[in-house]
């Protein structure tokens, strides 16, 4: 039990564990044995509390790590830190990729952007970790910099706790040639056990080459210093709960400080609950249900059984923690999404310890596989599916031996990623699967290779997955790894049949646009659907196997930092308290939908976030079309100085949303049969666009569209159309005679003799009618004058048309006709 009171600013902490009270302020600490079974009076808490206060020296914190740049190069050194404080896991000051060490003694750095706002790329990072079983409270951060002249005139600084940076300090006006001292409140940042990050942006440089740097004390050669307090975490306190009978006992039950025992069989839909450890006993069955949680915060040992149904979460918080599978079982049951075949692909990751594929749940043992990034190679480029290569990237293996086959021997290790189908024998399709997979739940950090070939001209793809049971904070795993892969998970969901049409390195290939997309971002939900409708959240499920970028070689960290104990991060799966606090953004974001009568889907998100600029952040806000060429039919974004790469996902800047933005849509397909496509708004977000109306440009047709009212159905040759359509929102800068309007208030009737009628139920009268075959070529065009027209259509190659027709006041309808 921990409370906190605060007389004149002094914080002063009071924690009961083991029979001990143990009562701190920021700079120091001292433990008065009490036993805690005999009842405090008022009296006494007041007399204790007063000794608390003579005992204690006022002050605000020490000084816990101090960072310096004695070598000015890559991250520079830490002078001291308290005895706690995890080395290996703190950095230095180190620079971003977007700024260059500039010559001198100090911290000193060039290269810092021009513009008014923060560029992503361009900041000075340092970090500070606590040591297994402590935590860290923070009070203040003393620093001091300068400029040169042309050098940046703002500065922003911004903390990472473990879900997403956030400001906690702005300069908008640094001085230049003198010294500009700052203390600042950390004290907001308390009770930390994992990696805290922070980052200082400098930007509104005069001119490129203006310098900025951490001006240090030349004694002491300190030049960040950080001031608070290390602890040691408490252990489990008494009295024990137990769930026996059907009941807890005591009555009040569980608490994240209270040892836990089921000595009865306990379902979670009685509720979640929360432990400091949890002992199952023999004979009985700990079962958490959909939606529900336990989450312990020390050990765990089963002599009964624990079951994780497949939406359930079951979470640990130390890293030094021990999962200890006695006499038990224990065992995570995860569930496929929807199969409509034998051969649909799932990736999967195991929850658990111990499992090779062939004890696995994956038992058809033909179609197991693993992923070998170091041998994935792309520098080639098929042109369409002609079997012809350029030089390029089109994110398929130039040599085809990057999947590898799985044998009965190959151990499923925990954070690696694997690809199974459902076996034949007895397969039944459009059905999920149920997959149990046994072992003692994996716990505590996790390392996985990663593999970067710079001989690629496109991705270095990695197929990794989430080792716990429970869902993962991809921005959390993001942000403690962001040095070595980008901010973006695709994740499988099998929803197109493999086709020879497809392009690929195999006589079937899939479709490589049934990938959902979740971004970093700033912390928000920027992520894309792939078809089934459903919008990943941020959290990589349990036993989910995802696909991520690599930026150099080295590993990723997994730790239990970034297991989420709720009922909700876990409740989605794609074959196709630590509690953290879920982002309710109201950002901007248009998602757009690129659908065919012949099967074809694609989507596109356009955001406009925090961090995000109009240039290419990386995946963390700007995702690329993963095998761009693979999908028969394809739409994108483009960043202007790129526009040979196609993004699914882009971010921009949130100040660009406004009455002006043009947002270009490009579009591709290699489809020769007459198709017809439409683009729909699948969903929107934020103030302005649920404020303003979205409209399509078809630069082709010269043709506007109002897409909040109504989809837009469009036919195309082959080939790749990168100025053809653009979002647009300024009404009044648009013609309203041009916008489309509802296409029920017109009808089309067949007559005989090859005479068709066009006839609107409205007021308005006929201009115009043209008559367009499916790949978009003008057949016929008439003229009008009355509400009611009939022309004689006998040339028609098709039986399905489309007819575009103008009414008096100038509006279009477009309408697909069958000519029998």
């Amino acid at each position: 039990m921990v409370s906190k009171i605060t007389i004149d600013k002094l914080t002063i902490r009071i924690r009961i564990y083991k029979n001990q009270i143990h009562c701190a302020e920021r700079s120091r600490s001292i433990d008065f044995k009490l036993n805690i079974m005999k009842k405090i009076t008022p009296l006494k808490s007041l007399a204790f509390l007063i000794t608390c206060l003579l005992v204690v020296t006022f002050g605000y914190g020490q000084e816990i790590i101090s960072y310096s740049s004695v070598a000015n190069a890559g991250c520079s050194g830490i002078i001291s830190s308290d005895p706690n404080i995890d080395l290996v896991s703190t950095s230095g000051i180190c620079r971003s990729s977007g700024i260059n060490a500039n010559a001198g003694a100090t911290y000193n750095s060039r290269d810092w952007t021009t513009s008014a706002s923060i560029d992503v790329n361009d900041y000075l990072e340092w970090t500070l970790t606590p040591d297994s079983g402590y935590e860290i409270d923070l009070t203040t951060m003393d620093l001091t910099y300068d400029r040169s002249g042309t050098g940046p005139t703002m500065v922003d600084i911004q903390v990472d706790t473990g879900s997403g940076f956030s400001s906690i300090f702005t300069d908008a006006s640094v001085s230049a040639g003198t010294e500009n001292n700052n203390g600042i409140d950390l004290s907001t940042i308390t009770g930390i056990t994992g990696t805290i990050t922070f980052r200082l942006y400098a930007y509104n440089s005069t001119g490129a080459t203006g310098t900025f740097d951490i001006d240090e004390n030349t004694a002491t050669n300190k030049g960040i210093v950080i001031n608070g307090t290390v602890s040691a975490l408490p252990t489990c306190s008494s009295p024990t709960v137990t769930w026996t009978a059907g009941a807890w006992s005591p009555v009040t039950g569980p608490n994240i400080n209270t040892p836990v025992i089921i000595a009865d069989d306990y379902d979670t839909s009685t509720g979640s609950f929360r432990a400091c450890s949890l002992t199952v006993n023999s004979g009985f069955t700990l079962n958490i249900i959909d939606n529900t949680f336990v989450e312990v915060q020390n050990d765990v040992d089963v002599d009964g059984n624990i079951t994780v149904q497949n939406h359930g979460a079951f979470v640990q918080n130390d890293d030094a923690s021990s999962f200890t599978l006695g006499t038990g079982t224990s065992l995570v049951r995860k569930s496929t999404s929807i199969l409509n075949n034998w051969y649909d692909y799932t990736y999967w990751s195991s929850p658990v310890s111990g499992l090779t594929i062939a004890t696995s749940p994956l038992v058809d043992s033909d179609r197991r596989y693993w992923y070998d990034a170091t041998n994935y190679l792309d520098i080639l480029a098929e042109v369409g599916n002609t079997g012809v290569y350029n030089s390029g990237s089109d994110d398929i293996d130039d040599d085809g031996n990057d999947w590898q086959f799985a044998g009965n021997t190959y151990t499923m290790d925990a954070g690696v990623g694997f690809a199974a189908t459902h076996s034949r024998i007895g397969y039944i399709g459009a059905l999920s699967y149920n997959y149990n997979f046994n072992g003692a739940f994996n716990n505590g950090p996790y390392t996985t290779s990663i593999s970067y070939n710079s001989a690629n001209t496109g991705g270095h793809w990695n197929l990794i997955g989430n080792p716990y049971p429970c869902a993962l904070d991809f921005n959390a795993f993001y942000t403690a790894n962001s040095a070595v892969v980008d901010g973006a998970a695709y994740l499988w969901s099998h929803r197109t049949a493999p086709s020879s049409t497809t392009s690929g390195n195999e006589n079937l290939n899939f479709s490589q646009n049934d990938y959902a997309i979740i971004t970093a971002g700033s912390g928000s939900i920027n992520n894309s659907d792939n078809g089934d409708g459903v919008f990943p959240n941020d959290y990589i499920p349990s036993g989910q196997g995802f696909f991520i970028a690599g930026l150099s070689n080295g590993n990723v960290t997994f730790n239990n930092s970034m297991r989420m104990a709720d009922g909700t991060s876990n409740s989605q799966f794609f074959k196709n308290s630590n509690s953290k606090k879920k982002n309710n953004s109201i950002d901007n974001k248009l998602w757009v939908n690129l659908t065919s009568d012949n099967g074809i889907f694609n989507q596109v998100l356009v955001a406009y976030v925090d961090g995000a600029t109009n240039e290419n952040d990386g995946m963390a806000y700007d995702a690329p079309r993963i095998l761009s060429s693979g999908g028969a039919s394809i739409i994108y974004t483009l960043i202007n100085e790129e526009s040979n790469k196609k993004y699914a996902i882009q971010g921009k800047n949130t100040n660009s949303i406004n009455e002006e933005e043009v947002i270009p849509l490009g579009f591709y397909t290699s489809i020769e049969l007459a198709t017809l496509y439409k683009l729909s708004v699948a969903k929107i977000q934020g103030d302005f666009l649920n404020n303003n109306t979205i409209y399509l440009k078809d630069n082709i047709l010269n043709k506007i569209h109002d897409l909040s009212t109504s989809d837009y159905t469009f036919t195309s040759e082959v080939g790749e159309f990168n100025d053809r359509f653009e979002i647009v929102f300024n009404a009044s800068s648009l013609s309203v005679d041009n916008i489309a309007t509802d296409k029920n208030s017109l009808s089309i009737v067949e007559l005989d003799n090859d005479h068709v009628q066009f006839k609107t139920s409205n007021s308005l009268n006929i201009k115009a009618v043209a008559i367009y075959d499916l790949l978009g070529r003008q057949l016929y065009n008439f003229k009008g004058q009355k509400s009611s027209e009939t022309y004689k259509l006998s040339n028609l190659n098709s039986t399905i048309y489309m007819a575009q027709v103008t009414l008096s006041n100038g509006t279009i309808i477009t309408k697909k006709a069958v000519k029998k």
